[in-house]
Formats: structure tokens, C-alpha cells, sequence
């Protein structure tokens, strides 16, 4: 099979799962601290990392980046956790929606937040706020990045949904996806053991 038909494979299968499992099955040591989803929750968000690195209140770079993201990326914002000045709002939403982007992760502010939360395109960051960015520089594109505290590299597979943000390399992700299966059937049969009264403790 080839490796793009792989990753496709991938991408589909962790987009049916949860960022929680995917946590535990990680040692519970990648996701993203401090960021929620400001958008309408339908569906888990997953796609490959376009990262970008961003002086702090200061959105140049994300416009040069949604000029090159491709169908399928998550454009993924290092904003340094700053949040006086929002990086992105409405319009560069509707920018990355045109575009086929799966979403946004700002480790930052965002404004238009009411509009943001009434659409289903993916947008998680750290807060909201009104005041506008600066449009200067510097940054870089296609860079290691850190996001709450969790390190992204370029073309790394994001997941993103009610409970936030992980990421991982694709390296290991069938291997990854298969532990998050096992502990999906761990977890259903917990459930019916409970259902059924039969559960004696995780730890029993």
C-alpha cells in the first residue's frame, strides 16, 4: 500500500477516536496545556501539522502561511501563549476553510470569537480578545514548535476535540493506533461489566 494511502488510512481511523485515549496510550505525556476549542464540536479534528512560529501578538507569518497550507493540514501557531493581542479571527477562518485547511491551533488569542463559535471549523487557543495583532514579523514556517508545552514538528498528526489538542509523529502511529483500539475494547467491556453489575474495580 502505498505510504500516502497509509497516512490517509491513519488520519481517518485516529479521527474516530479521542485525544484522551490517545493521551493514555502515549504514557499520558503529549497534549497541549491551557488550549480549548472555541468552535461547534461535531466530530474530532485531525489532520498533519503546518507549523508556524510567530512573534508574540504579531500574525504576518500566519497570513504567509495560509498563502502555502494544503488540504488536510492543521495550521499550528507557536504564539508563545500570549494573549494581549489576537492572531487570527474570522476572516483568516474563512480564509482556511476556503483553502481545505482541518483547522486551527493557536497556542495564543483569537477575536471574533461569537462567529468562531457558531461555525464547525476547528479553533483552538488559549483565549479570546479584541484588540487586533501586530503585522511586523519576524517567524518561521515548517519549524519545531511548542504548544502549551507540547512539542509539534512539521507533518506531525494532530487530534483535536472536546478535551484539547495531541499530536505525534507519524512514525509509529499504526503502532499507536492499534494500543488506542485494545484500550477502546478495555474500556467497553469496563462499561458493560458496570452495566451488568459484575465490575469489581480496575485494580481488584
Amino acid at each position: 500500500m502505498a505510504q500516502d494511502t497509509v497516512i490517509e488510512k491513519l488520519l481517518r481511523e485516529f479521527g474516530t477516536t479521542s485525544t484522551s485515549i490517545i493521551s493514555d496510550n502515549l504514557q499520558r505525556l503529549p497534549g497541549a496545556v491551557g488550549l480549548r476549542p472555541f468552535h461547534k464540536i461535531e466530530g474530532t479534528m485531525v489532520g498533519r501539522a503546518l507549523t508556524v512560529k510567530v512573534a508574540a501578538g504579531d500574525n504576518k507569518l500566519i497570513h504567509k502561511a495560509l498563502d502555502v497550507v494544503e488540504p488536510g493540514q492543521v495550521i499550528v501557531v507557536d504564539g508563545g501563549g500570549e494573549t494581549s493581542r489576537a492572531l487570527i479571527g474570522e476572516i483568516m477562518v474563512a480564509i482556511a476553510r476556503s483553502r481545505n485547511a482541518v483547522g486551527f491551533v493557536i497556542d495564543g488569542a483569537i477575536r471574533d470569537s461569537a462567529t468562531i463559535g457558531a461555525g464547525d471549523f476547528p479553533v483552538f487557543a488559549r483565549s479570546a480578545i479584541h484588540r487586533g495583532p501586530y503585522k511586523h514579523g519576524p517567524g518561521s514556517i515548517n519549524v519545531p514548535v511548542c504548544i502549551g508545552g507540547m512539542a509539534v514538528n512539521p507533518g506531525d498528526i494532530v487530534v483535536g476535540d472536546h478535551d484539547g489538542i495531541v499530536a505525534f509523529p507519524v512514525e509509529g502511529a499504526e503502532a499507536l493506533l492499534e494500543s488506542v483500539r485494545a484500550s477502546e475494547r478495555m474500556e467497553e467491556e469496563m462499561l458493560r461489566q458496570i452495566a451488568e453489575g459484575t465490575y469489581v474495580g480496575a485494580y481488584a
